[in-house]
């Protein structure tokens, strides 16, 4: 039998994995065993090959070829690189850090204020739940619409912390003219040199959502998961770790390697707008990489994760400087409309890539 597509639009609600720890800290729940998807993970000594880009040195004229060819490279070989001197103030990174933790340090009540409502991704929940006998992560979230303003649904934006709304208004612009610059360089990099303005400028006017998540300690961390493995299917995603407590892995060769907490740094992961729509705009030469998030037995780790697409008006496919040489398109061109309703409209366990090749 066919499998039926289901709307992943909206999510049903589940318990808050931080009151199930609270109240049974030796115990996890049926649902949330996920032995079957559990694989080895790579030890720390691998997390050091995971690529460094200076963004200081891709504006500096005399590094910028050398920092280019290794940003190809990561975005080639990895799909996801550490971004170093990214312009982002420190002051900017500690305020959203600070108002991550002090959410998810206010009692359940308080935040389910901001819970999630029918036909909605956004507030307070976990995402994509689509059954009562669907498997869960081990975290909670809060997923909110940050750019354009209009796109904002304020009764989902929380009143406390007291700094949260004007420190989500100043980190997403922040983060909004960093997408602008990092687009530009992969651009470069891929050499689609007819079409970078376009390409790039493409995420001035573009989406940005934010996703603040919480990954509670976990009394048997091998039998969770924190988030399970996929692709992101935005044109970049931008990760910042609040903490320092390691917990996402990236799959490389066959191996979970660990992407370490880098103080300042931000982890720019590839997604599937760009392959740079990551396999559909550079046809296949960027992935989208698979990653993960992992838990740990006695620590909870957050981060912010903001999802950057590029304009609605934009069309994603190829681009013609990579496939006029002779190689074929192996994804359509599909405007931004239908590249989210095929997204949404999908059962979750289909790849979402594949529904768009040619």
């Amino acid at each position: 039998m066919a499998s039926v597509a289901e709307n992943l639009e909206s999510s049903l609600p589940v318990p808050s994995v931080q009151e199930i720890v609270s109240h049974l800290p030796h115990t996890v729940p049926l649902r949330y065993i996920r032995d079957e998807i559990i694989s080895p993970s790579s030890h720390d000594d691998h997390s050091s090959s995971v690529p460094w880009i200076d963004m200081a040195k891709l504006l500096h004229p005399e590094s910028q070829a050398s920092e280019l060819h290794k940003l190809h490279s990561a975005c080639k070989d990895w799909g996801l690189f550490q971004l170093i001197n990214h312009g982002v103030s420190d002051a900017s990174l500690r305020s959203i850090k600070k108002q991550t933790q002090e959410f998810f340090e206010l009692p359940l009540e308080e935040k389910k204020r901001w819970a999630q409502k029918p036909g909605s991704l956004e507030g307070y929940g976990q995402a994509f739940v689509t059954s009562e006998e669907q498997k869960l992560d081990w975290n909670d979230m809060i997923f909110l619409k940050a750019l354009p303003i209009q796109n904002r649904k304020m009764e989902f934006w929380p009143q406390k912390p007291e700094k949260f709304r004007e420190t989500l208004q100043n980190y997403s612009e922040d983060i909004r003219k960093l997408a602008v610059s990092i687009t530009q360089f992969i651009a470069m990099g891929l050499g689609i040199n007819d079409q970078t303005k376009e390409f790039y400028q493409g995420y001035q006017e573009g989406t940005y959502d934010v996703r603040f998540n919480c990954y509670p300690p976990c009394p048997q961390p091998d039998r969770v998961i924190g988030m399970i493995p996929h692709a992101d299917m935005s044109g970049i995603t931008l990760l910042l770790d609040a903490c320092d407590v390691p917990g996402l892995q990236v799959l490389k060769d066959g191996d979970w390697v660990f992407v370490e907490p880098i103080d300042s740094a931000l982890v720019v992961n590839i997604g599937q707008i760009i392959e740079v729509t990551p396999q559909i705009m550079s046809n296949g030469i960027y992935k989208a990489p698979d990653h993960r998030a992992v838990v740990n037995k006695s620590k909870e780790r957050f981060s912010v994760v903001t999802f950057c697409f590029p304009n609605p008006s934009v069309k994603i496919g190829p681009a013609k400087e990579l496939t006029k040489s002779g190689s074929p398109p192996l994804y359509k061109t599909i405007t931004l409309a239908e590249y989210f309703q095929s997204f949404y409209n999908r059962k979750l366990e289909v790849s979402f890539i594949d529904c768009l090749k040619v």
